[in-house]
């Protein structure tokens, strides 16, 4: 799925990714490729994702933690956006 991580300050992360895991309000959840269609709110936390092939053409922000094809990235809080196998993360 195309995944995008947008903070006010800069865009964290745009390129492909297989799954991700998120902390919902309600607990943390996971979506994969062709997920339904979800609109969520998040709370503070991590956002985890496996990246998905070649990430030759990802942009990534040295904010990002990356062990082996696992990233996370810390935070205060937003919204997810998944629809049409792509996923928009507006956070804090």
């Amino acid at each position: 799925m195309k995944l995008e991580i947008i903070t006010p300050e800069a865009s964290l992360f745009k390129g492909e990714a297989n799954n991700v895991t998120l902390p919902g309000l309600d607990g943390v959840f996971q979506v994969l490729n062709n997920h339904a269609p979800i609109i969520s709110s998040l709370k503070n936390g991590e956002v985890i994702f496996e990246l998905s092939g070649d990430q030759a053409e990802a942009e990534m922000s040295s904010l990002l933690v990356q062990t082996g094809s696992k990233v996370s990235v810390s935070i205060k809080g937003g919204v997810a956006e998944l629809n049409n196998n792509r996923l928009v993360i507006l956070a804090e």
